[in-house]
């Protein structure tokens, strides 16, 4: 009788542990647009696009002034967030799009993912005990190898490809890694728009585990092409037409999702315990879906600022102020190790990552830049950002320099007034790339010859 009134107080004491160490770690969601441009969101002082719900999260937290991803387009700029490294450090430089990249070291098609000695975001956030979940888009390699659920999550609903149609399938798509799948291989399309579904599977997520810490990556591919948007969206926008009008449909409906999921939080009581962040995958195509990044210059696919600066939110109650803003550069690069971190984790046991904790930073426990370098690199083109200074280095033609500081929109080049500078920041960006990847892949022989800064008129996701 003692032994089992102890062996039962020890259980009672490890489950109250348990309950403690849970209720501690806070949720984490990650909301993450795709092509949305930077100018087009409310918070973002749009007067035209209708996003009342992603408005409040940026007064109801911090909107960071300078948030930046590791990469121009798609592919790359997600596997630097999943792995809070510079994607060309593991071969992942080019975007993986099949068709339009010629193989390196036998990637190909489907193969053209993260590779498997790299560790996810959804792995280190498993390692802390968290529920994990991936919804949406996940383009980080087609093979049943490169899985989300194989990559660190428990759950996935979404589809493996690049660019998908908001309403079901009829008939198998052209691609075959656009098909909708729920967990592992159970392939079957959706009943409505995808915006919304996407969002009704992490409130379902939310639901069955909201006694357990959770961490969710909702990847929407809206406001990528095509596009697609309701009906009823549509006619909230009679003054617009075109393409224009469709990314505003889009875009409220990505709102729409986004505050659907934030209301569920508040319902569950979930609310004041969870770390969410809003932000957008690379610069919007302003040709594509219209996407409008003023008052920045520069589109999805090049190195000005409206290629690789994006909106970016994040809202922690009680430990990080609202309505306030967040002027040093960051990037996707830092949510691994602040999400890990969040969630209890020692920034020791996270191995060769660039990104870092910007909690901190938000605080005001740290005072200077948490980074004083960021760089990017596709194909010979490459950029650094060193402290209020950034230079674009082309294939072909002088590079430019800009103190971005003083002019965000990039339009007065000053290369040739601090030549000495420039030679500076070309060697920081040399001794990077010895650090560097060959990349796994390449942009096909017959693209080979198009100016870089123009890529994005060609299709890739």
């Amino acid at each position: 009788m003692k032994n089992f009134k102890s062996f039962l107080l020890l259980g009672l004491a490890t489950l109250m542990f348990q309950v403690m160490n849970a209720q501690k770690q806070p949720n984490i969601i990650l909301l993450f647009s795709d092509d949305a441009g930077y100018a087009d969101f409310g918070f973002q002082g749009s007067k035209v696009m209708i996003t009342p719900n992603l408005d409040k999260l940026a007064k109801e937290g911090v909107k960071f002034k300078q948030g930046y991803v590791s990469a121009s387009v798609c592919g790359p700029s997600r596997a630097g967030l999943l792995t809070g490294r510079y994607q060309q450090r593991f071969g992942f430089e080019e975007n993986n799009v099949p068709g339009y990249m010629s193989a390196v070291s036998g990637a190909d098609g489907p193969n053209m993912g993260i590779p498997l000695t790299e560790i996810t975001m959804g792995d280190y956030m498993k390692k802390l005990g968290y529920q994990t979940a991936f919804y949406g888009k996940w383009h980080l390699g087609g093979a049943d190898k490169f899985h989300p659920t194989k990559r660190g999550f428990d759950e996935f609903y979404g589809f493996r490809g690049g660019a998908r149609d908001y309403w079901a399938y009829l008939s198998s798509p052209k691609e075959e890694l656009n098909k909708l799948e729920k967990g592992f291989g159970n392939f079957k399309e959706h009943d409505g728009y995808l915006t919304d579904r996407l969002a009704d599977e992490a409130i379902d997520f939310m639901k069955r585990n909201k006694k357990k810490p959770f961490f969710i990556v909702l990847s929407f591919n809206a406001v990528h092409t095509p596009m697609h948007a309701t009906k009823e969206d549509l006619a909230k926008f009679p003054e617009l037409t075109g393409k224009r009008k469709e990314v505003a449909a889009m875009t409220l409906g990505l709102d729409r999702a986004c505050g659907n999921v934030l209301d569920k939080l508040k319902e569950l009581g979930l609310e004041e315990n969870t770390l969410v962040v809003f932000s957008n995958d690379n610069g919007g195509p302003t040709d594509k879906n219209a996407s409008i990044n003023l008052p920045l210059s520069g589109t999805k696919s090049n190195h000005l600022e409206g290629g690789i600066r994006v909106p970016f939110l994040m809202k922690w109650p009680g430990k990080i102020k609202e309505n306030t803003t967040y002027n040093y550069p960051i990037s996707t690069l830092d949510l691994l190790p602040t999400f890990f971190e969040a969630g209890g984790g020692k920034s020791a046991d996270l191995k060769n990552i660039d990104g870092v904790n910007i909690v901190p930073f938000i605080q005001g426990l740290k005072t200077d830049r948490p980074h004083k370098e960021l760089f990017w690199r596709l194909g010979t083109r490459a950029a650094l950002r060193d402290g209020d200074w950034k230079l674009i280095r082309y294939s072909d033609r002088p590079a430019e320099l800009y103190n971005i500081e003083e002019d965000p929109s990039e339009l007065r080049d000053l290369a040739v007034y601090y030549p000495d500078k420039v030679r500076k920041m070309y060697k920081q960006i040399y001794h990077w790339e010895l650090t560097l990847e060959r990349p796994a892949w390449l942009l096909q022989k017959k693209f080979e010859k198009v100016d870089i800064d123009r890529m994005d008129t060609y299709k890739l996701h």
